[in-house]
């Protein structure tokens, strides 16, 4: 197996794992301080429980993110040494200000809401929270711009081959990080509904099923309470409030996806144009959205590809707000890119065995066609079933259906795979370049990174299987652990964040913290 493939892999799974946590911190975080806020204005106990409840989920999907994202970073001096040589005088700076400022400021006041019940003023402990969501967003935003920056090179010069930083102000507002962050938000807002919606359900759904909760004759609920277990009045406002949320944000986070990556489309057909054309199997100029191709699977050219269904127009105004200009096709793409760049690599060292191959500028079409068109699907199929539970919950619960619970649950992870097909499109589809040219720039200005040039010189593909397969074992720990976490405490409920609700008050003391008479589990502290 070739040692640029073996890296590529590596780097991969390592970053899809990492990028799971990704929204789901960003958009449950969102929610959680909102939650807060709510709580210190109303005072009303659902807003607390859910506080602590979501609270929990939430850090425990941060630790793991933490844990998982620190590889990245490594991975750019032990695989890609060569990458990190040519772009780290501009690279370096956005990933400096991810660590120094984001990282150090989101764990600091995440720690003071973590340990500040009860020891802080509500507003300024609801406040801590907030600060560390915002930086959450400020680290999300840093790394999308060194991302968007290999997609779409700026405010850089060209010192003795290398690109070197001279205008941070033009990395930092690049058209193509600001269109990615803002449907990287979105994206991860809908994660969060759906995260909620299919808790939420299964929360009511059991209550339904032990009799808590009933329905009158015209369908709607009766809220009981039961003795044990905190399952009372509050706890029912505590999922149906979630539930509500959940399906609300699910829709506003899908159409801000639409919208935006309707924008993102228009970018790339202008920036990146052979990653649009693969996306929808182009092989010649043309209008027409193509619904369904199919292919021989690793197809890389036009021979292999059977356009089935196609809708004329759409393509053209996907791409240029309009039904009758034309979208350019990789038979037309190719022979510019290989005038610009070559038909060949060159016959350099830092090719190894690869220089003089020939380049290959199409992307692999299965992955981005498909990638493509399952990030739309997943994302819709999770905004319907948003729109659907909205509709089916009206009369105050959820259906006794089993099966729907069990799609409610399973729904969680459409946005997921969403946004990991998505990132998958837009990494894959920037191939064979690990930096892509910027064409809004002069010939002489552009600089641009193979692939086959970024792999560490001295690594072997012994070396990089190794660590592939140990991170792999590592990660599927890690995501066990995660897992039985989350499962573990749905299924204790706020009983699992709020111990209290259904502690003996006459043994209180006896856990108790001497100086300050507080339990030590009041707090959200297990994850230190």
């Amino acid at each position: 197996m070739d040692i640029v493939d073996i890296a590529r892999w590596q780097f991969g799974i390592t970053t899809v794992y990492h990028f799971m946590m990704v929204p789901l911190t960003i958009g449950l975080g969102t929610v959680v301080a909102t939650l807060n806020i709510a709580w210190v204005r109303t005072r009303r106990p659902e807003y607390l429980r859910m506080t602590k409840f979501w609270g929990k989920l939430f850090l425990i999907n941060f630790i793991m993110g933490v844990a998982t994202g620190l590889v990245q970073e490594f991975q750019f001096g032990m695989a890609w040494s060569e990458y990190s040589r040519f772009v780290g005088d501009v690279f370096g700076a956005p990933l400096a200000m991810e660590s120094l400022l984001a990282f150090f400021v989101e764990s600091t006041f995440l720690g003071l809401w973590i340990f500040g019940w009860d020891r802080l003023k509500p507003w300024v402990h609801a406040a801590c929270l907030c600060c560390a969501v915002v930086a959450s967003l400020l680290s999300a935003y840093f790394i999308i711009v060194a991302n968007s920056w290999m997609q779409h090179p700026v405010g850089y010069e060209i010192v003795n081959g290398r690109p070197v930083l001279d205008d941070i102000a033009a990395v930092l507002t690049n058209n193509t990080a600001i269109v990615a962050i803002i449907h990287t938000l979105f994206g991860s807002i809908a994660v969060a509904g759906s995260f909620l919606l299919g808790i939420a359900w299964y929360k009511l759904w059991q209550r339904r099923r032990a009799g808590i909760d009933t329905v009158d004759a015209q369908g709607r609920v009766v809220v009981g309470e039961e003795p044990t277990g905190a399952r009372d009045r509050t706890d029912y406002r505590v999922w149906w409030r979630s539930l509500r949320i959940g399906c609300l944000i699910g829709i506003v986070g899908f159409l801000g996806t639409a919208f935006s990556g309707h924008v993102q489309a228009q970018l790339m057909i202008h920036q990146q144009p052979l990653k649009m054309a693969s996306a929808e199997a182009a092989c010649h100029d043309g209008t027409a959205f193509s619904v369904f191709t199919f292919s021989i699977p690793g197809a890389r050219d036009c021979n292999n590809v059977h356009t089935v269904i196609e809708i004329p127009g759409l393509l053209s105004f996907l791409a240029h707000d309009s039904f009758h200009t034309d979208v350019a096709g990789i038979n037309t793409l190719v022979p510019q890119y290989e005038k610009e760049y070559g038909t060949n690599l060159a016959q350099d060292a830092k090719y190894g065995d690869r220089a003089g191959q020939e380049i290959n500028y199409v992307p692999l079409m299965i992955v981005t066609y498909w990638g493509f068109r399952i990030m739309i699907t997943f994302g819709g199929l999770a905004a319907l079933a948003c729109a659907l539970a909205w509709w089916l919950t009206r009369k105050g619960t959820v259906p006794e259906s089993r099966w729907l619970m069990r799609l409610a649950v399973f729904g969680i992870l459409a946005p997921f795979g969403a946004n990991v097909t998505g990132w998958v499109f837009t990494e894959m589809g920037r191939q064979p370049f690990v930096v892509a040219p910027n064409p809004d720039l002069p010939a002489s200005q552009r600089i641009h990174m193979f692939t086959e040039a970024a792999v560490s010189p001295t690594i072997t593909p012994g070396e990089l299987l190794t660590s592939l397969i140990c991170l792999c074992l590592v990660y599927l720990v890690l995501m066990i652990v995660e897992v039985w976490l989350l499962a573990k405490y749905v299924r204790t409920g706020v009983v699992a964040a709020m111990p209290e609700l259904v502690r003996d008050p006459e043994h209180d003391d006896d856990d108790a913290d001497a100086p300050t008479g507080r339990r030590s589990d009041d707090v959200l502290a297990f994850a230190y």
